[in-house]
């Protein structure tokens, strides 16, 4: 322990403890032994989220005294796309950059304009003043000078003109304030490239996070019960596959894999809420209109070939017209969808509020570490979040039932 009460690391300990283990660990975790220095920077992060080595790669090792802090190799070492560098992606290359992820793209084509200054913090006036200057670009600087461990690339070419397998050289893909279109395209790539893909978006005080992560294994620990625990589904989408044992400060730990298995967006769209959500009133009501907003929004500009809906007297009636139907459809009460949320909907529709980016860029970026580190349940598969309510609840939209593939037992 450091005079000043906190905790220090012994980094002479820790790579003589994986220079012993080496013989049962994989060659790519012995070449990432962490030095001093990560260890320095990455303090905060090691003590929220270090993924144990026997853990990660299935080894029985204690790490003493660095129990918690051998950083996923998957972590250090992943490659991420990022699509968009409006106020929310921001927030995401932010959290994903002082996390220390290997190495981060970001992708956009458009051009800076002085809306951009409203909520982006890597966007000044002297970009504004650069004629064709590109958010890419103008951001790259300032995120680079995040973390310069992170190897960052710019790419300013549009994201529909790039081929499928354009995707296959990153192991996560996000994109953010897309319409419904872009976003399929994207995700059906990224299926196609066996990539997890997530989807964001913002406008004004309401946000949406969506993951297709295809299939996901991942770990959870807990105390032992002495009721064993049965290798089974456990909902429409999630199974336990496996579990395992280890010993933990006198007791035992339990150690669950679970699997999650995903639908791509454009399915989630027109998938109906699950049976156990629609089959009180009480469960209905609790059910946001904005599922509702975002599904017709999607479909107004699918329908119009507009990115958003005007004030004029037709858009605002297509535009009620689409909700009314969405919620039908959903199978959720007229009542729900006031005309006071609609009205609020419209008012916010493609405006950025950086309180509400902040949140939905922390909790997507805790959800990628999460994934990336095969730890907690990740996000399954649709959050929903209004900032005047302060909820965000999750929603599993699937239209038909994605195949568990469970063990033999």
């Amino acid at each position: 322990m450091a005079g000043n009460g906190q905790q220090t690391y012994d980094t002479v300990a820790f790579n003589a403890a994986l220079a012993t283990a080496a013989p049962v660990l994989q060659p790519s975790l012995q070449a990432q032994a962490i030095s001093a220095d990560e260890i320095a920077l990455y303090d905060r992060q090691i003590r929220l989220w270090g993924v144990r080595a026997q853990e990660k790669y299935g080894a029985s090792l204690e790490f003493y005294p660095v129990d918690g802090i051998l950083m996923s190799s998957r972590l250090r070492s992943a490659n991420i796309l990022l699509i968009g560098m409006r106020a929310l992606a921001n927030e995401i290359a932010k959290n994903l950059v002082l996390a220390g992820i290997g190495s981060l793209t970001i992708l956009d084509d458009q051009l800076v304009t002085e809306d951009d200054l409203g909520s982006q913090f890597f966007i000044s006036e002297l970009h504004v003043a650069e004629s064709h200057r590109q958010r890419a670009a103008a951001a790259a600087s300032q995120v680079r000078g995040l973390n310069p461990r992170v190897a960052l690339s710019v790419d300013m070419e549009n994201i529909l003109l790039k081929p499928p397998e354009f995707y296959s050289m990153f192991d996560m893909v996000i994109a953010t304030d897309l319409d419904l279109g872009p976003l399929s395209i994207i995700n059906a790539a990224c299926r196609f490239t066996n990539k997890p893909f997530y989807a964001a978006g913002s406008h004004g005080t309401y946000g949406f996070i969506f993951a297709d992560l295809i299939t996901h294994d991942y770990v959870i620990e807990r105390e032992k019960s002495n009721v064993p625990t049965e290798l089974k589904a456990e909902t429409m989408t999630r199974s336990i596959i496996a579990t395992n044992t280890k010993e933990e400060n006198g007791k035992q730990i339990e150690m669950v894999t679970k699997r999650e298995v995903y639908s791509p967006i454009n399915l989630a769209n027109t998938s109906p809420l699950q049976a156990d959500q629609i089959s009180s009133r009480r469960r209905k009501l609790q059910v946001p209109p904005l599922l509702t907003c975002l599904r017709a929004l999607w479909e107004f500009q699918a329908l119009t070939r507009q990115s958003l809906p005007s004030h004029s007297h037709p858009d605002l009636e297509l535009f009620t017209r689409l909700a009314t139907e969405k919620h039908k459809e959903l199978q959720l009460p007229p009542e729900t969808l006031r005309s006071e949320f609609l009205r609020s909907f419209l008012q916010n529709v493609g405006s950025e509020i950086a309180p509400v980016t902040a949140f939905l860029g922390g909790q997507l970026a805790q959800d990628v570490i999460n994934v990336l580190g095969q730890r907690e349940q990740p996000i399954q598969n649709f959050l929903l979040f209004d900032s005047e309510d302060s909820k965000g609840p999750v929603y599993a939209l699937h239209s038909v039932p994605p195949p568990l593939d469970l063990p033999l037992v």
